[in-house]
């Protein structure tokens, strides 16, 4: 059948189009149902994989699954990047290094001539498909995963990254269905891989511990930030740059950085878990104003050539909330839309929706609602696994558990909180999150420490209703999914302001989660106070938690005080008879 021919007939046959990313880091699937984005899941959210970067067969299952529908009803899959592309890109950046290269380049040919550059073949192998298959570019894809959702029927759009096939960066317009990136900067020059630089040279896990780079920042002072951009950087006035390669060693080997980068900062990089100094801290902190200047320059720029107000921003980069807080303070644009799984795992949306809408050409109808769109367990589910595994736990209605855990949080209690559908994207927003009380300072190191076993220094998100946003911080748009850092106003939430008076915001009302936001203002009933302590449900290393099972063992491993599944209160005072047989239970889920 034609492509003409299907357009035609998508009114008497629902359209439905699977996207994928994978390979890289953040596998991810997704499937739209005529244009509307049905589900959405990471693959290490069922494989216990923290990043898992391999064919997202679970995430894809579930997406299935959700939709109520087999392969064989797919009319399209969308792949997030061009491989063929990318494996140029790295043949032709080996060979001209080499022979520095040769040790990366062996490894690398090895991976793409088994598996990355059959792509194709290995998608219909493994869902035993035979329909037609969309290669989008990885940029593309980013841009496509935050305007084509939107609310904006036309938008100036940024992508920034590490690296996708050749862009690192691209900027240009979305109007209607279309998108055009008119402007692009290439690899090597990445402002994704500049910041990832400082990651691996502060001692922390490239692609994993960038947000600890901008938790650590306000603890420094930009001490650096001169030496950066006079040495590793040659920055232009319209933002756009170029890197100092003699630096780097990402061009050439599996480091991000070679002996003249240690040279320039006197010393080797931090070797991980080791005491960070006050050196350590200035360097984050230089870093992190030397990315927000350079973005800040690029969306000045945007703004001044397109004239438009609202941004749309994609790509790893655009996870970093401390410059998107400034976007919204200190540049033209009035409004901006990021969608809560920028990184990697979003481009499986937008290149899923890149199909529907700038291929097919059908109009744009979905405006992108909230992040819950991963697995679900039913009251009876939840009850099947307490029973099976002789768990003791207290049911409640709705308004019994919301009063409940209100006064379990006011009485400094840790909360397990699990419900309904699981977030897409790195950060937990209600349903999938271990909450306590924002007024008491202590909760910080406690939740840090005993609770997610993570480094002291990382800051908390509040969740606030978002009626009261304006009046505990210095913000006057919603933040739905903790992408904005603003000024805290008020001086009674401690346990979530960070060393700099900021907070990464999370807002909620009660279209979005219902439950979750009513749990909130029963806390404020309680106390006069909006917002609560809000952090993913893991403990540093894992996944966020994706079934009552994952739930359960995590607040086992931690000194979490009451666990909430669904309608289910378990309380850890009653649990220590069945601790010693947890390696027992069986996962049925």
């Amino acid at each position: 059948m034609s492509r003409k021919a299907h357009i035609m007939n998508t009114n008497s046959k629902d359209l439905y189009i699977l996207g994928i990313s994978c390979f890289y880091h953040d596998s991810a699937a997704c499937i739209l149902k005529n244009g509307q984005i049905i589900a959405a899941a990471e693959e290490e959210r069922f494989t216990r994989k923290k990043h898992d970067s391999d064919f997202p067969k679970k995430a894809i299952q579930y997406c299935l699954k959700e939709a109520g529908i087999r392969v064989k009803d797919i009319d399209y899959i969308g792949f997030y990047d061009k491989p063929l592309l990318k494996f140029e890109r790295i043949l032709l950046t080996y060979i001209s290094t080499f022979p520095k290269s040769y040790k990366a380049f062996r490894s690398a040919v090895s991976v793409w001539i088994k598996k990355k550059l059959w792509i194709k073949e290995l998608i219909r192998k493994e869902l035993d498909y035979e329909g037609k298959i969309y290669f989008i570019e990885h940029h593309l894809s980013h841009a496509a995963s935050s305007f084509l959702v939107s609310p904006f029927k036309e938008a100036a759009i940024l992508t920034l990254d590490g690296v996708g096939e050749w862009a690192t960066t691209t900027y240009g317009i979305g109007k209607e269905n279309e998108i055009k990136l008119t402007h692009e900067l290439k690899f090597p020059h990445s402002l994704g891989l500049l910041y990832s630089a400082f990651t691996y040279y502060l001692g922390f896990k490239v692609n994993d511990g960038e947000y600890k780079v901008m938790g650590l920042a306000p603890y420094g002072k930009p001490i650096y930030y001169q030496k950066i951009m006079s040495n590793l950087i040659d920055l232009k006035e319209d933002g756009s740059f170029k890197l100092k390669m003699e630096y780097f060693a990402y061009h050439y080997s599996d480091k991000a950085i070679n002996k003249n980068f240690e040279d320039l900062f006197d010393g080797p990089p931090r070797t991980p878990e080791t005491e960070l100094t006050q050196r350590h801290k200035d360097m984050a902190a230089s870093i992190q104003k030397a990315t927000e200047d350079i973005i800040l320059r690029m969306v000045n720029r945007l703004h001044k050539e397109t004239g438009l107000t609202n941004l749309c921003m994609a790509g790893g980069v655009a996870l970093n909330c401390v410059v998107n807080g400034r976007i919204i303070k200190e540049t033209p644009f009035k409004n901006l839309f990021i969608q809560p799984a920028a990184g990697d795992g979003g481009g499986a949306v937008g290149a899923a929706s890149y199909i529907y809408h700038c291929i097919l050409k059908n109009k744009r109808e979905f405006v992108w609602q909230n992040a819950y769109l991963g697995p679900r367990f039913s009251r009876e589910e939840v009850r099947e696994y307490l029973e099976k595994n002789n768990i003791p736990f207290k049911e409640y209605n709705d308004a019994d558990l919301i009063n409940t855990v209100a006064r379990l949080i006011t009485e400094q209690k840790v909360i397990g909180w699990f419900q309904e559908r699981l977030e897409f994207g790195p950060r937990a927003l209600g349903n999938r999150s271990i909450l306590a009380d924002a007024r008491n300072k202590e909760n910080w190191q406690k939740v840090n420490l005993k609770i997610k076993f993570r480094e002291s220094f990382r800051p908390f998100a509040p969740t606030v209703l978002e009626e009261d946003t304006g009046a505990y911080f210095d913000l006057d748009c919603p933040s739905p999914y903790m992408l904005l850092v603003a000024q805290v106003k008020k001086e009674n939430i401690p346990a979530v302001t960070h060393v700099d008076n900021s907070a990464r915001i999370q807002t909620v009302n009660q279209r979005d989660n219902p439950l979750y936001y009513d749990l909130i203002k029963s806390f404020k009933k309680l106390t006069g106070c909006s917002a609560i302590i809000n952090t993913s449900f893991n403990v540093r290393g894992e996944p966020i938690v994706c079934s009552p099972h994952h739930a359960f063992l995590c607040f086992m491993k931690t000194e979490m005080d009451y666990l909430v599944l669904g309608n289910f209160l378990i309380d850890k005072k009653f649990t220590a008879t069945i601790k010693n047989k947890l390696s027992e239970l069986v996962d049925s889920f």
